[in-house]
Order: C-alpha cells, then sequence, then structure tokens
C-alpha cells in the first residue's frame, strides 16, 4: 500500500487549500473504499459524485462512512452524468434540490453540477436563472463545471446548452476541470481568467487533448496543473482542489492507490512550493493572471 503524504512546514502554509478525493477517482471501487483510501493516504476530506452506488445516494450511509474514516465530506457532484440520469430523480431541478440538501447535511460547501445536456430543453432554458435562484437560498456554492464538445473522428457535437465553456454565461461560481479543458483544447489559464474570483472548485487532473476525457494523474499529461495551482495559492483561493482522476486501468488495488498518492505528493508539493513565493501584494482581483515572474512562465 502507498505510504501517507506528509506534510511539509512549507504545505503549512498552503494548508487553506484543501486537497480532497473525489469518489469518482477510485472507481470501479465503490464509495465506501474511497473514504477508506483517503483516510489512509491523508486527503483533507473527499468530494461524493452521486451515481448508481447506492452509498454514495445515501446521506446517512455517508455520514457514517465520513465519522468512521474521520474524513469530511467537502463536496458533493450532483448525479448530472448519462448513466445517472435516473439517480434520484428524472427531474434535473429535483437532483440539484437533493444534491443541496445532501451538503447541507453532511457540511459540505460546494455542489458541482455540470450544463444541461441539449436534449433538456426546458432545462437547458432556465438553467442559469434556476442556478442563480437556487444559491439564493442557500449557503452552498453551486459551482457550474466547464465541459467539451464531443468529438468521433473529425466530427464535432455541441452536447451541452447553453454553452459547454460555461464562462460564456453568467454564474456566481464555477468548477475549472482541466482533463476537461484537455479534451476541448481550450486554453486553460484565460478560462481561469475568464472566471475569475467566481472559481469556487477545482478538479485536478491532466490531459493530452484526446476526444477522451481522460482524467491523467497530474503531470502526466500536457495541462497547466502546476501553474494554476501556484495561480490559487498567489490569490487567496478559498475553495477545494478536487483530485478527480480515472485509475479504472490499474492492475490493482495497490496501484490504483499509488496514483492516487502521486496525484496528492504532486498537488501538495506544488501548493508548498507557490506558498514560499507568495507575492506581498496580490493586487486587486483575486485571479488576475500573474507577472511572468511570479508564474514561471
Amino acid at each position: 500500500m502507498a505510504e501517507p503524504v506528509a506534510r511539509t512546514p512549507d504545505a503549512e502554509d498552503a494548508k487553506d487549500v484543501k486537497v480532497v478525493l473525489s469518489t469518482a477517482s477510485v472507481y470501479p471501487e465503490s464509495t465506501a473504499t474511497a473514504f477508506e483510501i483517503a483516510a489512509r493516504l491523508g486527503y483533507d476530506g473527499v468530494e461524493v459524485m452521486v451515481w448508481t452506488d447506492p452509498v454514495s445516494q445515501d446521506v446517512e450511509a455517508l455520514r457514517r462512512l465520513s465519522d468512521y474514516h474521520q474524513v469530511p465530506v467537502r463536496a458533493v457532484h450532483a448525479p448530472c452524468l448519462l448513466i445517472t440520469q435516473r439517480v434520484w430523480s428524472t427531474d434535473p431541478w429535483v437532483k440539484l434540490q437533493r444534491a443541496r440538501d445532501a451538503a447541507e447535511r453532511l457540511g459540505a460547501s460546494t455542489v458541482v453540477v455540470h450544463p444541461p445536456f441539449r436534449w433538456q430543453r426546458q432545462y437547458a432554458r432556465d438553467f442559469v436563472s434556476g442556478i442563480w435562484r437556487m444559491a439564493d437560498e442557500t449557503d452552498v456554492r453551486f459551482a457550474v463545471e466547464n465541459m467539451y464538445p464531443w468529438r468521433y473522428r473529425d466530427r464535432e457535437m455541441l452536447a451541452y446548452a447553453p454553452e459547454w465553456d460555461v464562462t460564456k454565461d453568467d454564474y456566481r461560481h464555477f468548477t475549472i476541470d482541466l482533463s476537461h479543458t484537455a479534451t476541448s483544447r481550450s486554453d486553460t489559464m484565460a478560462m481561469v481568467d475568464r472566471m475569475g474570483d467566481r472559481l469556487g472548485h477545482v478538479h485536478l487532473a491532466d490531459g493530452k487533448g484526446s476526444a477522451k476525457d481522460e482524467h491523467l494523474v497530474p503531470g502526466r499529461g500536457d495541462q497547466p496543473c502546476a501553474e494554476l495551482l501556484e495561480r490559487l495559492v498567489h490569490t487567496g483561493f478559498d475553495g477545494h482542489v478536487v483530485i478527480e482522476v480515472n485509475t479504472r486501468r490499474a492492475m490493482s488495488a495497490a496501484e490504483r492507490e499509488a496514483d492516487l498518492a502521486e496525484a496528492l505528493a504532486f498537488t501538495r508539493r506544488q501548493l508548498a512550493a507557490a506558498a514560499r513565493t507568495v507575492p506581498t501584494d496580490r493586487g486587486v482581483s483575486r485571479l488576475s493572471r500573474m507577472p511572468d515572474t511570479l508564474s514561471g512562465s
């Protein structure tokens, strides 16, 4: 088994940025396994992906796991994948209400939500105003996640509405997912700039621009994972960094755990390095692009 990732004095300087494990990162293992691994490796909490695993849908079961392993639930990912269309409800607004209720009961600060599929026409028409309305009713953040066009060979399908690039619409909070920026072939840091101080949540992964949503371990692709982490520290980011990687090809539980330990070590190492160079004046905008001398570019 992988060893817990030790905290260093420098890592303590960046302690306000919690490094969290998505329960999706252990698939095809269970939600319960994610709590166990998060505790063993020393993650600061979990993000619960609500999907077909019954435990992920059961708030009391999640509370028991959190209490037993002493691993807090930091975020709830609403069931908005193709395979979760019938989880909790077929009504997407009911799904979001239940995700908010789960977050409130579990003490999580964030609900992650994808933009609607294009064929969810009424939901898509009302989505932006509806998310604002729900955000006004709770202290929980509804952080809308960037997505990507679906590609097959030389064809492209725009599967999300109003937009897969969520910065084209007005939301109170955003989630940036670096596997999705790789898949969409977006300029990641430019998207972060557009999100500005509304960036409330990060899904840290890597990618190489494949049409497939790769979710590689950070450092194994071409995404600016280290640059983003530096930016978060330098700008006083107050959300969570969630490791959301694909370990489905792991040949054993030990290999899966080693990947998750590597992802955690990479993230804490980059946060600690950034903490050593925090500028004395962070400027007016929390998430404006840092000068070259600070960003390492």
